[in-house]
């Protein structure tokens, strides 16, 4: 087997692990069900670690060039160690090089400011799940409930950061801080696609305006050539006059 093969029969099942964790992991940290359901919800989160586990050992396996491929996919790694990062899963099939593969300029911008919004989505929802899950039982802590958490999430991501609620514990900082850097790369690529389309805008409405401005001057060029061609066949016809008149053999009378 192929690490290509793998990939393409491994993506969906991962993808729906991916949204067990997540359903699991909220109920677990928001609801806080009693012992049967909690015992059941845990084991289905060790189930979708075990299922990243293989995933990622396989990928090693498989890969023609092991050391490369570990330096070049940290993102299946954080996956296995930080279960936060487990619910991104759920964008791998529609990575950012498939949005905008085979696509015109603006049908792209769509694609990725739907895919840079999913992403924000999913990263402020993960990441305030995760927070909560450290801070809800710390000393002194003051995000205490999922509302609090989301509050503090979407005014961090969005640099903000008012101040009125912050994550007390290590696990908290780090994961605040993964926060910050992934509101960074949002913002990053809302600003890509957003200065992509006004340079797109400036230069479509300057190609309108030349192209105004070549129609103009072609047509007073038409004008002109035409007035011209106009009075050639005036100046054609009093010529032709002129020498049908000396032609014809009348004398003409001298004056005085």
């Amino acid at each position: 087997m192929t690490l290509q093969t793998w990939q393409k029969y491994s993506e969906w099942p991962l993808v729906g692990a991916a949204f067990l964790f997540l359903a699991a992991y909220s109920i677990l940290v928001i609801v806080e069900p009693p012992a049967p359901y909690a015992t059941l919800l845990t084991l289905v989160i060790w189930s979708t670690w075990a299922a990243f586990g293989v995933d990622y050992i396989v990928k090693l396996v498989l890969a023609p060039h092991r050391g490369r491929w570990f330096i070049r996919h940290p993102m299946d790694l954080l996956m296995v160690v930080l279960p936060v990062a487990r619910p991104l899963r759920l964008l791998r099939p529609f990575t950012l090089r498939k949005v905008m593969d085979r696509a015109p300029g603006t049908a792209i911008r769509t694609r990725v400011m739907a895919y840079v919004i999913a992403s924000a989505v999913l990263l402020i929802y993960t990441v305030a799940l995760s927070v909560l899950s450290f801070e809800k039982g710390a000393p002194n802590a003051n995000i205490t409930t999922m509302g609090d958490s989301l509050w503090w999430a979407m005014v961090t991501i969005t640099t903000i950061g008012y101040g009125d609620y912050y994550p007390v514990t290590v696990p908290g900082r780090w994961a605040a801080a993964a926060l910050m850097v992934g509101g960074f790369a949002v913002l990053s690529m809302v600003t890509a696609a957003v200065s992509s389309w006004l340079v797109e805008s400036v230069t479509a409405a300057t190609a309108s305006r030349t192209k105004a401005d070549q129609v103009s001057g072609n047509d007073e060029l038409a004008r002109l050539t035409a007035q011209v061609n106009r009075l050639n066949d005036q100046l054609a016809r009093s010529l032709n006059e002129t020498n049908s008149d000396q032609g014809d053999g009348k004398p003409r009378r001298e004056p005085g």
